[in-house]
């Protein structure tokens, strides 16, 4: 049943259609190997996996490929009797909200732990569950794995099928188990017109980026709590507003280089910067209470250097006494430290109560629209001879530069290539005055813009708008 939270505040956009797809929940105690038998099925390596048992707090979903048929192959946190309040309650209550919308569900146990009391009290809850479910024993592999995994029978969860996640045993015959209790293939509906945009949302730790996105799917889909660092890995979710499809991933709280002292908390940053890489628009989370800090910066920074644009939301805005103060603060940061980002967006929000949430979406199609967008050849050597005009190029060992033509030749970010007579030596202060010219010229606020100087001819010279 939805918390009383998650009914009051609902959602305005509406959740990718998986109706079509089926869902396949792996279930287990924690560190049995249930994220190393999702990367296995999934065929490449997505969930975090480490040997510190509860690595896993958060659902994590996969669309793969099982006998020709497409599911949505769902990843959770370790099952665990725990209090309702505690983190491990929360925990065990993800995994439930798994199995409810789950067609099939996988409960693992391990081989070489043998079946603890906590398998069988899950094994009973499965079975009340009215699903089908398939009995995994992992860690099956050599000679006695097989042997080992017949205790499993004891579960009354049918015939177990021994796999070894790790050394790749067993998976073939488990997918053929999978693809025997998928339901019934129903036709998938047409694609739309719409594109996919790619979003993550990236910050400190305990900045509220998990709240956000329960916020914006308008369910519990992320364990949230006063504890920092919850979320371990990054996990994507997908939804629609009114302009089509958007997959959203939410990551670990990237705290400074010098505070990573643990392997699990390094791989959970380098799951945060791929998921980085492969975003459109970065959310950068900040604490509303704490401002713009150094650690932001970097992020932020980051995702400039990797080509992508970046929406700020100031978060936990209702606690915030003199919001004046802590606007101006945020502006004379981004002003003073990221200028390469002028004009980023900034969107006051709290996402615990989903105020000024509503904003937050159509500032990020905003900022993705400009970082798509191209300046034909005619409009863009049009401002360029206006800024070498009205200021003019600077002499470099005693000779005056001469720049000729300006293209853009892609988006994504924008990027502006200029031709000329040793056009590679144009000094950077210079440079900085036809980036920030630009950026004003064609409203391209909170977006990194390249350029490239070529000191050869001009291929472009006979393109037109």
């Amino acid at each position: 049943m939805a918390s009383e939270r998650e009914t009051e505040r609902g959602s305005q956009y509406r959740h990718r259609d998986t109706s079509t797809l089926p869902v396949v929940a792996i279930l287990g105690r924690p560190n049995v190997g249930k994220s190393s038998l999702f990367n296995r099925l999934v065929g490449r390596r997505i969930a975090i996996v480490d040997d510190t048992p509860g690595v896993t707090r958060d659902r994590k979903e996969a669309e793969t490929m099982i006998a020709g048929r497409n599911i949505l192959l769902v990843d959770t946190a370790g099952l665990e009797e725990a209090a309702p309040e505690t983190l491990f309650g929360r925990m065990r209550a993800s995994s439930e909200a798994a199995l409810e919308q789950a067609d099939v569900a996988v409960f693992v146990v391990d081989t070489k732990t043998g079946i603890t009391a906590s398998d069988r009290a899950f094994a009973n809850w499965l079975r009340r569950a009215r699903r089908p479910v398939i009995l995994v024993a992992n860690k099956a592999e050599g000679r006695g794995g097989a042997q080992a995994a017949l205790e499993a029978y004891e579960l009354g969860l049918g015939d177990p099928i021994a796999v070894s996640a790790e050394h790749n045993e067993g998976i073939a015959g488990l997918m053929e188990a999978i693809a025997e209790h998928l339901p019934e293939e129903v036709p998938e509906p047409e694609e739309g017109d719409a594109k996919l945009l790619r979003l993550a949302i990236l910050g400190r730790p305990n900045a509220g980026k998990s709240t956000l996105l329960n916020t914006l799917l308008g369910e519990e889909r992320m364990i949230t709590g006063p504890e920092p660092g919850l979320t371990r890995d990054a996990i994507a979710a997908a939804f629609q507003d009114e302009l089509g499809p958007i997959r959203i991933v939410d990551t670990a709280g990237m705290r400074k280089r010098a505070r990573i002292n643990h392997r699990l908390e390094e791989m959970s940053v380098a799951s945060s910067i791929s998921a980085l890489r492969e975003a459109e628009v970065v959310i950068l989370v900040l604490d509303a209470m704490l401002g713009l800090e150094e650690q932001d910066i970097r992020i932020a920074r980051l995702a400039e250097r990797e080509g992508r644009a970046v929406v700020i939301a100031l978060n936990k805005w209702d606690a915030v006494e003199d919001r004046a103060a802590a606007r101006n603060r945020v502006a004379d940061t981004l002003e003073t430290s990221l200028n390469q980002l002028r004009g980023i967006e900034v969107v006051t929000i709290s996402a615990a109560t989903g105020a000024g949430v509503d904003k937050l979406l159509p500032a990020v199609r905003r900022t993705h629209e400009r970082w798509n967008r191209r300046i034909g050849t005619g409009a863009l050597n049009r401002w360029f001879a206006n800024m070498l005009e009205r200021h003019q190029l600077p002499l470099v060992d005693g000779k005056r530069l001469k720049l000729r033509y300006a293209t853009m030749p892609k988006a994504r970010p924008p990027t502006i290539v200029i031709f000329g007579t040793r056009a590679e030596q144009l000094p950077l202060d210079y440079q900085r005055y036809l980036l920030n010219g630009f950026r004003e010229e064609f409203d391209m606020p909170g977006v990194p813009i390249r350029l490239q100087l070529r000191g050869t001819e001009n291929p472009y010279a006979e393109e037109t708008d």
